[in-house]
């Protein structure tokens, strides 16, 4: 099956550079999508670039991908479920949850320079980041993209009730399916409480499996893949 995969904020197509492989042994054909403004240089960049991009790779697909989408993308990956109900066979969330219409996608920390910049650390301490040795936590700060404004402050546009058709599979990382089910109930995610069709999956790590545990997300993605 074909799979698009999403990096979240601050990460290009190489995030998924160790999650490939496996995929493509048990047959499926990943492909990292690089997102303008997060692996091509262009600070300029919006979040509308960003899911034209994204269109674009749906398009391109012989067949329904599955859609894969990491942290804050999962807004990105659901808008273009919106925007491609009928092309897309599921959604898969890796510690993330969708926005809603009118919400702003990202706009989380400090702008600088017309970036929002990695901020260092201290806001991911705790379950986020526990699974991260000193020698991971330098090379994901290095490589970090920033974010362009444009992007981070960009508005999720909502228009078609038949992404509530899609598929959805929570993968939770740094939290449980329980928690993630709560934070739903509670209205914390009010586009998934509509979502028709929801399944959750547990993968213990923290908020960046692709780099602490490729291969068993490798073989989570590829379940759900088969599923679909």
């Amino acid at each position: 099956m074909e799979i698009l995969l999403i990096g979240g904020l601050w990460l290009d197509g190489t995030a998924w550079d160790a999650v490939t492989p496996p995929l493509e042994k048990l047959g499926h054909r990943p492909r990292p999508v690089t997102l303008p403004g997060q692996g091509d240089g262009r600070s300029s960049a919006t979040l509308d670039e960003q899911l034209a991009t994204v269109l674009a790779a749906i398009d391109a697909t012989a067949e329904k991908p599955l859609l894969v989408a990491h942290s804050a993308a999962c807004a990105l990956g659901w808008m273009a479920a919106d925007a491609r109900p009928d092309r897309v066979a599921g959604l898969a969330l890796i510690g993330g949850f969708p926005k809603a219409d009118g919400r702003t996608y990202a706009d989380f920390f400090e702008m600088r320079d017309g970036a929002m910049h990695f901020p260092g650390w201290g806001p991911f301490e705790g379950a986020d980041s526990a699974d991260l040795d000193e020698e991971l936590r330098r090379r994901i700060e290095a490589d970090a993209v920033p974010v362009p404004e444009q992007v981070a402050r960009g508005v999720v546009r909502l228009s078609d009730e038949r992404r509530y058709d899609v598929p959805v599979v929570v993968v939770c990382p740094e939290f449980t399916p329980e928690q993630a089910r709560e934070w739903i109930a509670a209205g914390d995610a009010p586009e998934l409480a509509r979502a028709k069709q929801v399944e959750f999956v547990d993968i213990d790590s923290g908020h960046w499996p692709m780099f602490t545990k490729p291969a068993e997300l490798a073989r989570l993605l590829g379940a759900v893949a088969t599923g679909h």
